[in-house]
């Protein structure tokens, strides 16, 4: 297919060299366009993307000028990412994924071989270590090396996968978390491929890589199905983009900092509602935040529902660029001329809407109990917690454990340990509450496990190092950890006393999400917060105190407030000043791809085709291609049962867990079947490898509440009709058995928190046809329908309620027979217990063109094979 626009390639010279690019100036010429500085950034680098494969099976010339006359209807957006970015919680199962294509592809007799990534992808080790050994210095050795021990197997594997796959990377554990790494390292802004330049964009099976935005990189997080899709040659068809600009003016208060803005700024985004758009930022108060600012800004995307919230190029970009060792000519010159350079007086482009938010307004914040929009004010942190648990204190008498203990304590996350002003203000703080005279509460524990080596380099060099482990806030591994429920078991004293006495007790975390159950089974209430405030609720033990008006402790020489000890902003910035240089980053970078001598030391399987254990309870073939042929197209869904029925915010933790197995769940059941004892289950995450143990863990969160077994938490139905409370697991199969097709009732964000693909695999193979809730977040309905598991959703105003719907009755789903169209509608017909029956029209939220093609062959990965496979 030919295109007019060829004719945009254009010359640009760099230091590096003569680069082709694709001007955008090309539109303003050919008069599609007669004012490039009017469109959003984002818009901008969508519009390049599409030119530069314009002429494709997937990018037409109507295409483009559409998208270029934004706001107006968009035409097909086929979005191909420069590359994936992948973790081990979720890669290891798309890895698995490609390995079992591979298998079905040798079945078939094709060559196994051409089953690999066709963009460059990276998978960084970050998601197994746990905090089991703490206050130590010898934590950091032995926590990874009991990550070896529990993982040896995959980590095999993804030794297997990098020697199999080309275009594959892997980062070995104890160097980072992936989103720091991405950010100080692997981000380009600007790449050069085959001689053309042009934005470097990502999209990670994580839904924080919206953390790179920050860094004037647009990406995003996407469900592993969608980054399998991606990494085999899949474009990714985008909606009309709608574009919300955030106007930032004024700057930081002083004691303020990037986490207090960060929590503000999700509370007002959740509130105004930014599912499904993209946010931009612009303003005058854009330059007054660091990249490392604007990174934490961009991390907590998912916490506010945006797709993605992009920070534009500029001198604090190219500032960074430097500092962290990258080359930043080629960026300084290619994004001034495509007009993706911001400079203070530019004028605003035009956004979908917008909203203002001034910097000066920003106070010391917390969020929590339970979800990461709820903030709060240092005053208002008993007040919040209260609300949700009561007050019991004049029951617990004088017992130091009680009710509002804070008992874990943890500077966690890519989210805050990426930015060295919070970081150093954490050590500082240490350091002046160590010569005060107070220490931390026993019953604390602390934790620092920073997102890159970097961090603890600078911190060592700061002198600051010996004031945090004084605090107990030793380095206990360079990864997730607690921040999302690796915070290992707490002391067994303080385990036995929170489990006898039913205690509701606290987390304090500098980490980016606080659901319930999230961070500890055993600790409903989790507030977020920067890294100097994680330690000085450490220093108190408890929420129940105002941090702005009564003191953390009492020293020798009497009462220490908070704000005697708090750093200042100058201190902070001589810290940093002659502790940190790019020397920092050129060392440890260099090494990033090495291992330790556990890494060298696992066997290495070869071969293109993995020969898989069928004793491996870490790493099994999936079923997702043993029947190729299946299709959905033309298939109406009758007497169907509801598996489970849920309310608003259930998450994808929800769904499908990522911490601990119970032994005595259906998962931990299967383990010790197959000879796994307790202490060495791992966790669910862990185990997504194996989808043997994963549809068991599906719907296993501890605190889920299913309305169908009322009274019961967690993994519980009842089977109907005949009203039997059972596991999930076991009700799905018993209904299985029947021959009876499964769906959900949910209410409001089904599917929001974490990208992770199994809340979809998992109820796709417990026999979910339909989920029908009031509404999605974007992640997850996108991997629903990757799963050819069929999103339904209510019409405006209406709801599992508004219909009498108990989940009790008898659902069969019209519409679909002869095949379907984006955001049809169909029908919900529905038989109650009494025989009485109800019909009612929802919308189906399988929304482009493509989306349909993927649901009705059963799955995209389904039907990325079968099209391999036919192009021998």
């Amino acid at each position: 297919m030919t295109s007019d626009f060829t004719a945009a390639l254009g010359r640009l010279d760099t230091a590096e060299g003569t680069v082709d690019i694709y001007r955008l100036d090309h539109l303003v010429e050919r008069g599609i366009i007669d004012d490039l500085g009017r469109l959003p950034h984002t818009v901008k680098i969508l519009l390049e993307n599409l030119m530069r494969r314009a002429g494709t099976r997937d990018v037409a010339d109507g295409d483009i000028a559409a998208l270029a006359a934004w706001p107006g209807p968009a035409g097909n957006i086929a979005f191909m990412p420069a590359r994936v970015l992948m973790q081990d919680f979720t890669g290891v199962p798309a890895v698995v994924d490609l390995a079992a294509m591979r298998s079905a592809t040798a079945r078939a007799g094709g060559d196994p071989a051409q089953i690999n990534p066709r963009i460059p992808t990276d998978l960084i080790i970050d998601h197994s270590v746990q905090v089991d050994l703490f206050r130590s210095a010898d934590a950091y050795e032995a926590n990874i090396e009991r990550e070896y021990g529990r993982n040896g197997e995959r980590y095999a594997f993804l030794r297997w996968a990098q020697q199999a796959f080309s275009g594959l990377r892997v980062v070995p554990p104890g160097a980072g978390i992936c989103h720091q790494v991405n950010l100080e390292h692997l981000g380009t802004v600007v790449s050069v491929t085959d001689g053309v330049a042009h934005p470097d964009t990502v999209v990670g099976t994580d839904s924080h890589t919206t953390m790179i935005n920050g860094l004037g990189i647009l990406g995003w997080g996407v469900g592993g199905i969608e980054a399998e899709a991606a990494m085999l040659g899949q474009p990714m068809f985008l909606p009309q983009p709608l574009v919300l600009g955030v106007r930032l003016t004024g700057a930081l208060p002083a004691g303020t900092t990037a986490t207090d803005l960060v929590l503000t700024l999700t509370q007002m985004l959740r509130t105004h509602g930014v599912v499904g758009r993209f946010v931009e930022f612009f303003g005058g108060g854009l330059s007054s935040l660091s990249v490392a600012d604007r990174a934490t800004l961009s991390n907590m995307c998912p916490e506010y529902g945006a797709t993605a919230a992009y920070f534009p190029v500029d001198h604090q970009t190219l500032a960074f660029l430097r500092f962290t060792n990258r080359a930043d000519d080629v960026v300084e010159r290619y994004t001034k001329a495509q007009g993706l350079f911001r400079t203070d007086g530019d004028p605003d482009p035009e956004f979908s809407e917008t909203l203002d938010l001034d910097l000066g307004s920003i106070e010391p914040s917390l969020a929590g109990p339970s979800r990461p929009q709820d903030r709060v004010s240092l005053s208002g942190v008993w007040e919040s917690f209260t609300q949700r648990y009561g007050d019991r204190r004049a029951d617990q008498g004088d017992e130091q454990l009680r009710d509002g203990s804070v008992v874990i304590a943890a500077i966690t996350s890519c989210t805050n340990t990426s930015n060295p002003s919070v970081m150093v203000a954490a050590g500082l703080l240490a350091k002046h509450a160590v010569e005060a005279g107070i220490d931390v509460q026993p019953w604390v524990k602390t934790s620092l496990a920073p997102g890159s080596r970097v961090v603890t380099d600078y911190l060592d060099r700061a002198g600051l190092t010996p004031y945090l482990d004084k605090l107990g806030f030793a380095l206990v591994g360079y990864g997730c950890t607690t921040c999302i429920g690796n915070s290992g078991p707490l002391p067994d004293e303080v385990a036995a006393a929170v489990e006898a006495r039913g205690l509701n007790v606290a987390a304090v975390l500098s980490g980016n999400r606080n659901f319930e159950g999230r961070i500890h089974p055993q600790v409903r209430a989790s507030y977020l917060a920067s890294p100097p405030l994680v330690v000085a609720y450490a220093l108190a033990g408890r929420l129940d105190i105002d941090l702005s008006t009564e003191p953390l402790g009492h020293g020798p020489n009497g009462p220490v407030m908070l704000a005697d000890i708090w750093p200042t902003a100058t201190q902070v910035a001589e810290k940093i000043a002659t502790s940190i240089d790019r020397e920092q980053f050129q060392e440890e970078y260099a090494r990033v791809w090495e291992g330790d001598d556990h890494w060298h030391s696992l066997p290495t399987p070869t071969g293109d085709v993995y020969e898989w254990d069928p004793a491996s309870t870490y790493v099994q073939e999936p079923p997702y291609f043993d029947d190729l042929d299946v299709q959905i197209a033309g298939v109406d869904i009758e007497g169907a049962r509801i598996l489970v029925k849920v309310g608003d915010s259930i998450t994808t933790d929800h769904i499908s867990p990522a911490g601990s197995i119970k032994p005595d769940s259906p998962a931990g059941r299967y383990l010790q079947d197959h000879g796994v004892a307790p202490t060495d289950f791992n966790s669910y995450g862990a185990r997504r490898g194996n989808h043997q143990v994963m549809v068991r863990g599906t719907f296993a969160n501890i605190r889920l509440q299913n309305e169908l077994a009322p009274g019961t938490e967690g993994s519980f139905t009842t089977h109907l009709p005949g009203g039997e409370v059972m596991s999930v697991f076991d009700g799905a199969e018993r209904y299985r058995a029947d021959g009876v097709p499964l769906g959900v009732l949910a209410g409001k964000e089904y599917g929001s928190g974490s990208s992770r693909d199994w809340a979809a695999k998992g109820p796709d193979l417990l026999g979910v046809k339909w989920v029908l809730a009031e509404s999605f977040e974007r992640i997850h309905r996108s991997n629903l329908v990757g799963m050819g598991v069929l999103p339904l959703e209510f019409k405006q105003g209406e709801s599992a309620a508004s219909h009498g719907l108990t989940g009790r009755e008898v659902f069969t789903v019209r519409g679909m027979a002869g095949g379907i169209s984006p955001g049809q509608d169909a029908a919900v017909d529905v038989v109650r217990e009494d025989g009485s029956a109800i019909s009612f029209g929802v919308t189906v939220r399988v929304d482009a063109a493509a989306e349909v093609e993927y649901f009705e062959a059963g799955g995209i990965l389904r039907l990325v094979l079968r099209q391999m496979l036919a192009a021998r």
